[in-house]
């Protein structure tokens, strides 16, 4: 695959490794893909679970790792120290608009309430306009079924459209996940005068 529109991905994962080990696996494949498509890797600098496991792969196959840290984090001894490239900032905040800025597109694989709450913010900043990258998960031994149950229902209930459900792209495999990035076009729709359709259309 060559693609010179992504320089850098940012992942959202867990800092455990999960209970089933097809977890684990697909952050040492994800990050072979990575290496493998001339990608770097963008994630939040931490040396435990998925988080630990997909920087070392990427570190063992010659790629590029930025990783960011807030300080409160690092000074509990859970940071990657020996990163070529450690960015330790002052707040969870900072963390998340430093990786957004580095990054060309962004990908989840399994995790708890941070990578659910990153993968979340950084779709709304899409929905919003605030930048055009594509953002995906891997939906690992159905890790997300639920979640794309809920997006699901939140369209049928007209909080979301079912464009700005379309951006999230959905894959098991990191190549195809890459694939649909490759082709991704962010929608054209206007939120605002949406949400004013909608209101005037119940009076």
């Amino acid at each position: 695959m060559q693609n010179r529109s992504l320089k850098r991905i940012a992942i959202f994962c867990g800092s455990s490794p999960g209970a089933n080990p097809a977890y684990l696996k697909a952050a040492l494949d994800l990050g072979n893909c990575l290496v493998k498509n001339k990608i770097g890797l963008v994630y939040g600098g931490g040396n435990v679970g998925l988080m630990g496991a997909i920087a070392s792969s990427v570190i063992d196959s010659g790629g590029e790792v930025i990783g960011v840290i807030p300080k409160a984090l690092a000074d509990q001894e859970v940071a990657y120290l020996n990163l070529p490239d450690l960015r330790i900032v002052d707040s969870m905040h900072s963390r998340k608009t430093l990786m957004a800025d580095l990054a060309d597109a962004f990908i989840a694989l399994p995790g708890g309430m941070g990578t659910i709450e990153e993968l979340m913010e950084i779709l709304t900043w899409s929905q919003l306009g605030f930048h055009k990258k594509p953002c995906g998960i891997l939906n690992i031994s159905g890790f997300y079924d639920h979640l794309l149950e809920f997006l699901t229902r939140m369209v049928k209930d007209q909080f979301v459209a079912p464009e700005h459900q379309s951006m999230l792209l959905i894959d098991e495999s990191p190549d195809g996940l890459l694939n649909q990035f490759l082709r991704y076009e962010p929608p054209l729709i206007d939120k605002a005068k949406r949400a004013k359709k909608l209101s005037v259309n119940r009076t």
